[in-house]
């Protein structure tokens, strides 16, 4: 690290960019960056740290600058090319990253989905015992002097999680993704079997999960869940409108009965996993369960509001599993309620790859509603369209467009979740102004 330099972020509203820009800032670097013009949830902390965010512009590149260049960006990038031709130093994300987990306990939180979640409640737990420096992939990031502890994403896609040697790893999932990148299941395996390798102390892995069952590791995996062969488990599960308890054993040891204000199996089981970094960090357990209790969410993760007399939930999903696991944490919180899917696909080949798996998740609503496909900076177009899945749908299935919401306002009382990783927001701005001009004229 150069105290001399400007670290320079190509990219920087990239939920992990953000992150990563936030703890260099808070070590005292001088940091800056540039992107798109249209404002993101991720760009707010910037702002807040006082973080120069300038558009994309092939002369913001000076003398004097590091620059850490976003994944999302190939080489041809103008800002990249310039950087190249001057001689300034170019480093990837993953890459740099990699780099700075020397000197602290290091956990990296690995999975096709659910790593968010599960690494902002590790990196809220471990803050509230230990000085912790932490990157969550919701544009979250913190740089605490002297940590012991550094918990982070480590993202599978095209093997950027290869860049990591971490003392531990949680392995939440192996699921097929990213089908732009990745052959299928096998080619997802033998990316968590390769990182795995280069773990230092312990990995942590779901044990229900049978491709994680096969990871052949030189370090320990220990198993968590709830079956009878799992090293850590959650026993006499209550899930109620208020959130979920649970005992917890290692083997036969007792560790303890804790609860949580989260909603959903995969809550449990992420807090389960927390708890068994913990445990073999030497950490008390009685200031684990206080910091578990008071753990709010993290940005686009199950968030809520109420306008009017509905109630409506913002989430990142944009996966089958995601999706359904967001759909049992509605129906865990709100049984009584009518709960309605806007779920807007991301990427043409995500798509296509899993439209049955998502036509089957969504029909776990009782109502379900489509936007047009979101396509990426890699993929403008596909052969497969949002009218295809929402034939496979046998809970609706209608295309909604942004500039008319009004299909909605046949639903009272009820829960509406909006899911996707684009700008599914924009439709959700748009129902609840037109429900608050409804109810307020109603008044």
């Amino acid at each position: 690290m150069d105290n001399k330099t400007t670290y320079y972020f190509i990219g920087i509203k990239g939920s992990g960019m953000s992150s990563l820009a936030l703890i260099l800032h808070d070590e005292g670097y001088t940091v800056k960056g540039s992107d798109i013009d249209k404002y993101t949830f991720t760009q707010r902390g910037l702002e807040q740290a006082g973080i120069e965010v300038l558009p994309f512009d092939e002369n913001n590149i000076k003398e004097g600058l590091t620059v850490i260049a976003g994944n999302a960006f190939t080489d041809d990038h103008p800002e990249i090319k310039k950087a190249r031709a001057m001689g300034l130093p170019v480093t990837r994300y993953h890459e740099f990253l990699g780099k700075m987990l020397s000197g602290y306990t290091s956990i990296g939180v690995a999975g096709a989905h659910g790593k968010t979640s599960t690494t902002g409640l590790l990196s809220h737990v471990l803050s509230g015992v230990a000085p912790t420096s932490y990157l969550i992939g919701d544009g979250t990031g913190k740089g605490a002097p002297n940590a012991r502890f550094f918990v982070f994403e480590a993202d599978e896609y095209r093997r950027h999680f290869m860049a990591y040697h971490p003392d531990y790893m949680i392995m939440i999932n192996i699921d097929f993704d990213h089908p732009d990148y990745y052959t299928g299941i096998e080619d997802v395996y033998h990316a968590f079997q390769d990182v795995s390798q280069q773990v230092k102390k312990g990995i942590f892995a779901w044990g229900d999960d049978v491709n994680l069952r096969r990871l052949k590791a030189d370090v320990p995996i220990y198993y968590y869940g709830t079956g009878k062969n799992d090293d850590f488990q959650a026993r006499d599960i209550k899930r109620t409108t208020l959130g979920s308890e649970f005992d917890v054993y290692h083997e036969d040891e007792f560790l303890g009965h804790y609860q949580i204000h989260l909603y959903g199996e995969h809550n449990v089981l992420n807090s389960l996993a927390v708890i068994a970094v913990a445990y073999f960090e030497k950490v008390d357990l009685n200031e684990i369960k206080d910091e578990l209790l008071d753990f709010k969410g993290v940005k686009r993760r199950f968030s809520e509001k109420k306008v009017a007399d509905m109630t409506i939930i913002d989430d990142y999903a944009h996966h089958p599993s995601e999706i359904k696991a967001t759909l049992d944490a509605a129906r865990q919180k709100y049984p009584e309620k009518e709960i309605i899917a806007v779920f807007q696909p991301h990427t043409f080949s995500r798509t296509i790859a899993l439209l049955d798996d998502f036509a089957k998740s969504l029909n776990l609503a009782d109502k379900v509603y489509l936007t047009d496909i979101f396509s990426s900076v890699r993929e403008k177009n596909g052969k497969v369209s949002s009218a295809d899945l929402g034939a496979k749908i046998n809970k609706g299935g209608e295309i909604l467009q942004a500039d008319n919401m009004s299909p909605l306002l046949d639903y009272h009382n009820a829960v509406v979740v909006f899911m996707g990783a684009g700008d599914v927001q924009r439709y959700e701005k748009s129902y609840e102004e037109l429900l608050s001009n409804l109810s307020f004229k109603n008044n």
